[in-house]
């Protein structure tokens, strides 16, 4: 049943993007990150229009009736809706790209067309298309005598429309084959390789009369279908993997970018090859793919033009002399990323590959870095005849090819390499390592709440969490011996373990502090995560609130419920944090501080995640790492520059920011606190 509370999924989606294209207009950025900001809002929308898009229109065939649980919508309306609001949005993204590549300008830094070029430079572009381009370019034709052209996935191309007595005929040239910038000189003008295949075509059909010709993208539909491959149990996922991936790549056209319109009737003509409808097609002033922008940092290093260069810190605390395995053994530590460095955790990986008293490893892994070091560490591991076994999630959406070559890697090294269970993805950032001494057994384990990414730990803040604490470990082995079985686990100890044992916790914590305002006692629950959209848990927020509960969230994403709803959650606040970070972390904090609980999550607040994978949550059981986790949830609540707050409509407003020494930055304050405890300890 719908609920005054509720938002729409997809809407609130668009509005965490917008939040995202208020950093690409936001003047207090520096240009090149306002830059980098708009390349993110499209990427995106990229994996919005894939997924989304498609999952939508997969649904108007095969449920058109079915209405969306929290909005009402049948899935026409929200296709409706989810397209006016990328058309809506698009001339501020175009505004904000344009405006700040005007004011590089002043830099050197200029999107050049042949048109702006100077007579050298023409002169150049033209032995340069001459001699390197035009010899690598293929032509293909779209008429009526010819087999369809087949348009990759995001893939840029220039279609050029030719006069032909028999109908309408297309060509399409890929505009992929060498390096998309083409620098013109060395303070940063530049122009880009489809710009120049654009203004060459007459010379490329130099005997055919060209009517017209624009840039164009086409994406398509990024959904895939397990369920029919769950059913293979003799075949090696991996097998059935890169048969869906080939399906995926082949999927329907739901998108058509254009730099510009081709006459009318060649218009109809590629949108009916297409099958796409007129709310599907959108024409763009900027370059239809802005991944290239994160290359023009290069062209100039003016320190204004980047964020101040942050380093993550090395904690004072944890010793290089000592062996981590000692260390965690003697006191829980948790670790903040990107304002404190992963090595702590990569020296526990590596040392426990080549300690001869760890019997195993065990681990579970959704996605890596390229060039990854804990994928050495544990082929190392396994061929110093270590028991190994790693859980690799295999449908990590669009890391799924990354994932099946990781897990041959890992097989080839002597690993034990499982995948997620048939019916649920696991989502958890578990490790368990297992070390045997004169002592007896030992436990480490490491719970985090992102993936297992050196990359990815530099700009998405997370926590990771390693102890020695034989409740958790014994937990942690529950989790392994059950993923290990195709089973759940049932029954913990310490850890939240979805999808059976952590939602029902959650709920049981709510409930607990419903009980205290009734009492007429004070009563708290707050919560950082990434995303909520499940039902069960909106509902009891909201009865929480109306019974009197005071409610904090710090939501990055989609954020289905709406605070401040009269009657109904009043006492909700929440708020969304977009920076020069990504907020990942996931933190819930149960009870006021007498009675306080805290824990840390790989689990949003999403019925998928609560439901139908497997995530771990874990207590910290440290009143020292407690706070720790409670002041960042503070500090990110008392955040007055980079916040937007949550409205009881759905949307969220940036707070007007507040500047000098009032100024409260969470993500820049956390960085400068750990640059203080690691000089002053």
């Amino acid at each position: 049943m719908s609920q005054p509370y509720y938002m729409n999924r997809e809407l609130s989606w668009m509005e965490f993007n917008t939040r995202v294209l208020e950093e690409a207009e936001d003047q207090n950025n520096p240009l090149l990150e306002q830059l980098n900001f708009s390349a993110i809002y499209q990427s995106n929308l990229d994996e919005f229009v894939q997924v989304r898009v498609g999952t939508m229109l997969d649904r108007m065939k095969e449920n058109p009736d079915q209405k969306d649980s929290r909005s009402g919508m049948k899935p026409k309306q929200q296709l409706h809706a989810m397209l006016k609001g990328m058309h809506t949005l698009l001339p501020r993204k175009d505004r904000a790209y344009f405006q700040t590549m005007d004011k590089l300008k002043e830099y050197g830094m200029i999107h050049v067309t042949f048109s702006d070029a100077t007579p050298e430079e023409k002169k150049f572009l033209e032995q340069y298309f001459k001699r390197e381009i035009r010899p690598l370019l293929s032509l293909h034709p779209i008429g009526k005598h010819q087999p369809p052209y087949f348009f990759k996935n995001k893939e840029v191309c220039v279609i050029a429309h030719l006069a032909s007595k028999s109908g309408v005929t297309l060509n399409v040239i890929p505009a992929g084959c060498s390096e998309r910038i083409i620098r013109l000189d060395r303070t940063g003008r530049f122009m880009l390789l489809e710009d120049l295949i654009l203004h060459f075509v007459p010379q490329i059909f130099k005997n055919t009369r060209v009517l017209d010709a624009a840039v164009i993208r086409v994406t398509r539909s990024g959904t895939i279908c397990f369920d029919s491959a769950a059913e293979d149990e003799e075949t090696d996922f991996r097998i059935i993997m890169k048969q869906l991936l080939h399906e995926r790549s082949r999927r329907e056209a739901v998108r058509l970018q254009m730099s510009k319109p081709l006459n009318k009737t060649a218009m109809n003509y590629l949108m009916k090859k297409l099958k796409l409808s007129e709310k599907q097609l959108f024409f763009e002033g900027t370059p239809l793919d802005l991944s290239f922008v994160y290359q023009l940092g290069d062209f100039n290093p003016a320190p204004e033009l980047r964020f101040a260069p942050h380093k993550p810190q090395h904690r004072p605390d944890i010793s290089v002399k000592t062996d981590m395995m000692s260390q965690i053994a003697d006191h829980d530590i948790l670790l903040s990323y990107p304002y404190e460095s992963i090595s702590p955790f990569l020296r526990l990986l590596d040392e426990a590959a080549v300690d001869p008293e760890v019997a195993s490893i065990k681990i579970t892994l959704y996605r890596v870095a390229s060039n990854s070091r804990v994928i050495d560490a544990l082929c190392q591991a396994a061929e110093n005849r270590k028991e190994v076994l790693v859980l690799v999630e295999l449908r990590a959406r669009f890391d799924e090819e990354n994932n099946i070559q990781w897990a041959s890697r890992l097989i080839d090294a002597g690993c034990t390499v499982i995948y997620g269970l048939h019916n649920m993805k696991v989502h958890s950032k578990l490790l368990l390592i297992t070390r045997k001494s004169e002592n007896g057994v030992q436990n480490f384990v490491q719970i985090g709440t992102g993936n297992y990414n050196e990359k990815t730990s530099r700009i998405y803040t997370d926590l990771s969490l390693l102890t020695a604490n034989p409740e958790i470990a014994e937990d942690a082995r529950h989790v392994f011996d059950a993923l290990s079985t195709e089973s759940l686990v049932e029954t913990t100890n310490q850890l939240l373990v979805a999808p059976l044992c952590l939602k029902t916790r959650i709920l049981s914590m709510l409930d607990e502090e419903i009980s205290h305002a009734r009492r007429g006692e004070e009563a708290y629950f707050a919560a950082k995560i990434n995303s909520i959209s499940d039902r069960q848990m909106m509902d009891k927020l909201a009865e929480a609130s109306r019974a009197g509960v005071k409610i904090e969230l710090v939501i990055r994403g989609i954020c289905c419920l709406k605070p401040g709803v009269p009657g109904h959650t009043e006492n909700i606040r929440i708020i969304s944090i977009v920076g020069r970070y990504l907020e990942h972390s996931r933190i819930y904090i149960s009870g006021t501080e007498d009675r306080r609980k805290v824990y840390i999550s790989s689990a949003d607040f999403m019925t998928r995640n609560l439901e139908h994978r497997v995530e771990v949550g874990a207590p910290l059981l440290d009143p020292a790492l407690r706070e720790q986790a409670v002041r960042m949830v503070q500090l990110c609540l008392s955040d007055n520059n980079k916040a937007r707050i949550g409205q009881n409509d759905g949307t969220f407003l940036h707070c007007i920011p507040v500047t000098g020494k009032d100024a409260i930055n969470a993500q820049e304050m956390q960085y400068q606190n750990a640059v203080s405890h690691a000089e002053h300890n």
